[in-house]
């Protein structure tokens, strides 16, 4: 009787220290909504992303960078260019496709999460991809490139001044961010890839505002400001040159708190899709968005995907108003009219309006019940 084999899987084991460059996650001195905003970005991927704004040298790119070391490792089918998953064998790629070819499942290893940077001044080459439609004509073959989007499929696409991005590139991600997918055609030839991705960006609003179609495809928005407490600027400071002095143990002292942190994401994501929200809530999210004229329905559901996150985040399978409060004004700061925000500051507007749909102090008010909808 043949022995069945199981397909060749190798297991590398996530790199709690990749690398001495990287600042850890949970070494970074105050920011609390930029930090929890890349939190639940990690713990409900259809959120859409996060767009950190604010002053330079406030620790943006840094915190952005420093997620790869808190995502768990993910399955990735060998020798493939895009990292598909061999689990879900319906969302590979056209080459994982023919090598399947009626195999159970595809050999596989454990990989991290890909964080991948986009250079400001990248081309569209660089992250599209490129076609050599000379040897494709000549030898009948598709010789592709991939580009960063290929790269980025499965994890996170950074784009440091993203409001400075050209035009042609922010319509190309625009198009790849609704379709999840990559198309590149050269000369007729044409080669299209999988390309999911939590979209990340940092602006400072000094040098230019997004335009409002890549705007509104971010679904959390972050402002984050210089930090004026004394103290805590002295810590900024003592953290960073240690760090600068000793990478290596700088990230060794700070691992048991990145590893708690890493737990805790890994128990929210695994909690997230059970987490249950109240039609009162959900009623109350719509009105909020009614009385601040957000055009379409992507800022209740950005409300509602991250208060289940929260509440995941926070242990509960129960979404509460102070979720909703605490993840409001990140989810809809960004999508008011522009012709109704009066006010220097918007977050005025919608903390006025929130008070009025969901008061303050009312800790357990709107908890659902166990299989409600």
């Amino acid at each position: 009787m043949r022995e069945n084999k199981k397909p060749s899987r190798d297991i590398s084991p996530p790199a709690s220290l990749p690398g001495p460059g990287l600042y850890p996650f949970t070494a970074i001195v105050g920011q609390e909504d930029m930090k929890l905003a890349l939190i639940l970005s990690v713990i409900e991927p259809h959120l859409g992303g996060v767009l950190l704004m604010g002053h330079r040298g406030t620790g943006k790119s840094t915190a952005a960078r420093a997620l790869a070391d808190l995502l768990p490792p993910i399955d990735r089918v060998k020798a493939c260019d895009y990292g598909c998953d061999p689990n879900h064998p319906t969302e590979i790629c056209d080459d994982c496709r023919r090598r399947r070819n009626g195999r159970r499942r595809l050999p596989s290893y454990l990989a991290p999460v890909p964080v991948v940077e986009l250079p400001l001044g990248a081309t569209e080459d660089r992250v599209c991809g490129t076609l050599d439609f000379q040897r494709a004509l000549r030898e009948g073959l598709k010789a592709f490139e991939p580009g960063l989007l290929a790269s980025a499929h499965r994890g996170f696409l950074y784009i440091d001044e993203v409001n400075l991005l050209e035009d042609h590139l922010v319509d190309l991600l625009l198009d790849v961010a609704a379709s999840g997918r990559n198309v590149v055609e050269r000369e007729g030839i044409s080669v299209c890839h999988p390309a999911r991705f939590v979209l990340l960006g940092s602006a400072n609003p000094e040098e230019g505002e997004l335009r409002p179609q890549l705007l509104d495809r971010f679904g959390l928005y972050a402002r984050i400001a210089t930090i004026t407490d004394v103290a805590s600027r002295v810590e900024i400071v003592r953290r960073r040159e240690e760090f600068e002095r000793d990478p290596h143990g700088f990230r060794r002292r700070m691992e048991p708190e990145q590893s708690r942190l890493r737990e805790r994401i890994d128990r929210a994501r695994q909690l997230a899709p059970s987490v249950d929200t109240s039609h009162s809530l959900l009623s109350q999210a719509a009105e909020l968005c009614l009385r601040l004229g957000i055009d379409g329905h992507r800022g209740e559901l950005t409300i509602m995907r991250a208060a289940k996150a929260l509440a995941a985040f926070e242990g509960r399978d129960q979404v509460l108003r102070e979720d909703l409060r605490r993840v409001t004004l990140m989810a809809l700061r960004h999508r008011l009219r522009y012709e109704l925000n009066g006010e220097v500051d918007p977050g005025v507007r919608i903390q006025r309006t929130l008070d009025q749909v969901f008061p303050p102090g009312e800790r357990r008010l709107g908890v659902a019940a166990r299989g409600t909808s």
